[in-house]
């Protein structure tokens, strides 16, 4: 449950902006959360030179 936290958090602020008429920050707030979960999920992987 503690990993779906940020989400939930990201979808009530959308929800919330978008209730209250502010629907391009709700979609630049979206937008940016999206780029943020692609960036954590397929930015290569930093290896240890001394790894070998």
């Amino acid at each position: 449950m503690r990993g779906f936290l940020p989400w939930l958090a990201v979808l009530a602020v959308v929800l919330l902006l978008s209730a209250l008429r502010m629907r391009a920050l709700a979609t630049i707030v979206s937008l940016g959360w999206l780029a943020w979960c692609v960036w954590t999920w397929f930015r290569p992987t930093r290896r240890d030179p001394r790894s070998g």
